[in-house]
């Protein structure tokens, strides 16, 4: 059982979303057979690198809007991120690109990290106040996941993982995904936005009725090849 998440390290919806998915996760009987694949999403493809504005002023600058009303949309989904034990700083974060945080997760996943610096970093973005587009900070968050951050800093230098991030991109386009977080059951059901626990209840359910299980008529394991060789 495979579910995609395509999601943006700076979406606040994405890391409640993530939350409500590991909770049902964690009370669902076959949770031991998913595989949850995290997917790359820009919400603001042309958001700059260094932004001289941070918090309820950057936001309200990219909104349109008043300090006093970005602030108060802010402390909404703030409110509903502390349900979920995530406590959002949103007057430090940092509105810049998430491009090359999304090229190291992909990265990342070579070594099978990936699910781990996700987590790291929507933490240090939401939580923290730490800007995702700055490599120094990049590379230390790397580093606090195991991750060779010499490495890290050569993938960021030379554009490596541009492709598989802009096939991403380019996937969710074709499925008509158009906000996050947008998650994918077995590419059969489907959950837009950080919806209420009952839906992913619901889903994971409806994706493991449509699993088939086979049952074994000889459990002798003999004359059988696994990726660990044959017994001969």
């Amino acid at each position: 059982m495979t579910i995609e998440v395509w999601s943006d390290f700076v979406c606040p919806f994405c890391y409640i979303g993530k939350r409500k998915l590991e909770k049902a996760l964690s009370q669902f009987s076959r949770k031991n057979e998913v595989k949850v694949i995290f997917k790359a999403y820009e919400l603001n493809p042309n958001a700059p690198k260094h932004n001289d504005k941070v918090g309820y002023e950057a936001f309200a600058s990219l909104k349109g809007v008043s300090l006093a009303e970005a602030k108060r949309m802010n402390d909404y989904v703030t409110q509903m991120a502390a349900d979920y034990d995530l406590f959002y700083q949103m007057d430090k974060a940092h509105l810049t690109s998430s491009f090359d945080a999304h090229r190291l997760a992909k990265w990342a996943r070579t070594y099978n990290k990936e699910k781990a610096l996700t987590e790291k970093f929507m933490d240090a973005y939401f939580t923290k106040g730490e800007n995702l587009a700055d490599y120094s900070t990049l590379t230390k968050l790397v580093g606090e996941v195991g991750l060779n951050t010499d490495e890290a800093l050569n993938v960021l230098n030379n554009g490596d993982f541009e492709d598989v991030v802009e096939e991403e991109i380019g996937m969710a386009e074709s499925f008509g995904i158009r906000g996050v977080p947008f998650f994918v059951f077995n590419r059969k059901y489907a959950i837009s936005g950080a919806q209420p626990d009952s839906q992913f209840t619901l889903a994971l359910n409806k994706m493991a009725e449509d699993t088939p299980k086979f049952e074994s008529l000889d459990s002798d394991e003999e004359m059988l090849c696994t990726d660990e060789g044959c017994e001969i």
